[in-house]
């Protein structure tokens, strides 16, 4: 089996919930303080997902004390304990940044009724033969960190509205 391939499958997660954009979710994330290790959870809007396999990541966007705050998860990374869904949002985009210029109760999404929450379980191929593995694709090596925690920003939230429409006319 290729070395990079074998380390991807002793890191993969069997069970991860549907992450889609648009759907609150709550991630607990362990966090090292010195010796100490405890699982804080952040529970936000998932605004995007991108990549695949392994590399996957998906960003929450929060507003804490009027500021947002939104970080970037690896899927697979051992420092993200799980991800629940709380609550499916209805999402026309793939993209939700326009959340980013919004506050309050517009800054949500609508709620999918009667929506159920799943979580996909991911099978492999336990057994791949040497054949599968040379007609495989080669993948360039990436390089992963421990933190799980690719991006992090924070803007301030204005309480101004801008009337675009009347600049416009």
């Amino acid at each position: 089996m290729d070395i990079i391939k074998s380390i991807e499958h002793e890191q993969i997660k069997n069970k991860i919930p549907d992450l889609k954009v648009g759907n609150t979710v709550k991630v607990h994330v362990r966090v090292k303080e010195g010796n100490r290790e405890r699982i804080q959870v952040f529970e936000g809007i998932i605004i995007k997902v991108q990549g695949g396999g392994i590399n996957k990541t998906f960003t929450v966007r929060r507003i804490a004390s009027g500021v947002g705050v939104e970080k970037t998860f690896l899927i697979h990374s051992p420092a993200v304990e799980k991800v629940e869904v709380t609550r499916v949002g209805k999402a026309r985009r793939a993209k939700l940044f326009y959340l980013r210029d919004r506050v309050g109760k517009s800054a949500k999404t609508k709620e999918q009724v009667g929506a159920r929450i799943v979580t996909s379980e991911i099978t492999l191929k336990e057994d791949l033969t040497e054949e599968e593995v040379a007609s495989a694709p080669e993948e360039a090596p990436s390089v992963e960190t421990e933190n799980p925690v690719v991006e992090e920003t924070v803007d301030t939230v204005t309480e101004e509205t801008t009337d675009t429409v009347a600049e416009e006319k």
